[in-house]
């Protein structure tokens, strides 16, 4: 099922190579998923000069449904997807600042539990929830290490699953990006890459062999606390000299807000003053309606993310890095700096071989993501 979730369309001969199983014991588990309406026959492949094999798809009329959760520092949306991944439920907005708010497990709870309700969904039909949040996230064993203390004191992913009565399944939202872009996005079919998560932090996804590395205890990739930056600011890690606090979009939005109060002149006064969304976003539009103060506060960050990612293609050589995320939204503005940085600090034969790439799923991708940890740990039975 999950080859058909992130491939769409697959014959049996394609199933047999990606499962390693054999052609009869394929062919047997496909017949059982489609009396169970789990999958559906698409008809015959293009012709490539012998025998067209038929072609089988995710069922998107099977009533089985996922609940996908993205998080970040302050703002949690919801979509609720089919397993075809289509939209069910439209998305769903919290905003809650998961640092500082001490009910924000029960508000997350209350938030699904609503979202679900609102749906109209008969509640057995979901196969479970998956959540993306920021932190030192051990996805195996469903603890957050950084936020999002239960009420109780026990682990979050069990304190979750008896609350909602539903499967839950938690990750890392920089690990989920990166997992979305190797299956759905510009990551996909490569061997090594990087996945930046551009957002209210700084993030990094490494796929190595055509997977997710997580390191030895789960937490590879914590790319925004190597000290490169050259002030005294400290981190929401509590260290100073972070590269966080150069490049995250939190600490650009508080240059920003610094800048005007100063007196500099900016769309972003403006902007500012409308409170139905976050100054990220506001910070976001600006630069891509190119306010010279945003591009110019933005460009900094960017020679300093260049700057780390360039220590990361000396050491890791991957063929591409896929900027994502929330900031992705600014586009080809993101990329002069970046490539200035690893002009100036990598070794070109290293360099010449690395592509950076903006993505195309952008904020959509940790909700994809989410719903592929559901996926990934259910039994279509």
């Amino acid at each position: 099922m999950k080859y058909l979730y992130y491939k769409k369309t697959l014959s049996l001969p394609d199933l047999s190579k990606l499962t390693q199983r054999s052609l009869p014991l394929v062919t047997s588990t496909v017949n059982s998923l489609i009396a169970d309406k789990y999958i559906t026959k698409k008809g015959l492949a293009p012709s490539t000069g012998g025998r067209r094999p038929l072609m089988f798809l995710i069922n998107p009329a099977k009533q089985k449904y996922i609940v996908a959760v993205a998080m970040d520092q302050l703002i949690t949306r919801l979509v609720i997807f089919n397993l075809a991944n289509e939209i069910v439920l439209p998305l769903q907005f919290l905003d809650l600042n998961i640092s500082e708010d001490e009910q924000a497990v029960d508000k997350l709870i209350t938030f699904i539990n609503s979202s679900i309700q609102k749906s109209g969904l008969d509640r057995k039909s979901l196969m479970g929830i998956g959540i993306g949040m920021p932190g030192l996230v051990n996805a195996e064993k469903g603890i957050n290490n950084s936020h999002l203390p239960t009420p109780n004191g026990s682990n979050l992913g069990t304190y979750l699953k008896q609350e909602l009565s539903l499967p839950v399944y938690i990750d890392n939202d920089s690990s989920l990006i990166t997992l979305a872009e190797l299956h759905f996005g510009k990551a996909e079919g490569m061997q090594d890459a990087l996945v930046v998560n551009v957002g209210w932090g700084t993030g990094l996804g490494i796929i190595l062999k055509g997977s997710l590395y997580r390191g030895s205890t789960g937490y590879a990739g914590e790319f925004s606390h190597i000290p490169l930056s050259k002030t005294d600011n400290l981190c929401s890690c509590g260290k100073k000299g972070c590269l966080e606090v150069d490049t995250s979009l939190w600490v650009m939005v508080e240059k920003a807000k610094a800048a005007l109060a100063e007196g500099a002149e900016s769309s972003m006064k403006k902007l500012f003053e409308d409170k139905s969304k976050h100054f990220g976003d506001h910070f976001l539009d600006a630069v891509i309606q190119q306010d010279p103060l945003a591009i110019s506060i933005l460009s900094a960050g960017c020679f300093q993310l260049g700057k780390g990612l360039s220590t990361l293609i000396h050491i890791l050589n991957p063929e591409c890095i896929v900027l994502s995320g929330r900031g992705a939204r600014a586009g080809k503005m993101l990329l002069p700096s970046i490539q200035q940085a690893i002009n100036e600090f990598c070794i070109p034969r290293i360099s010449d071989q690395t592509t950076i790439t903006l993505s195309t799923l952008a904020d959509n991708a940790e909700l994809l993501a989410a719903a592929s940890l559901v996926v990934e740990n259910s039994q279509f039975k």
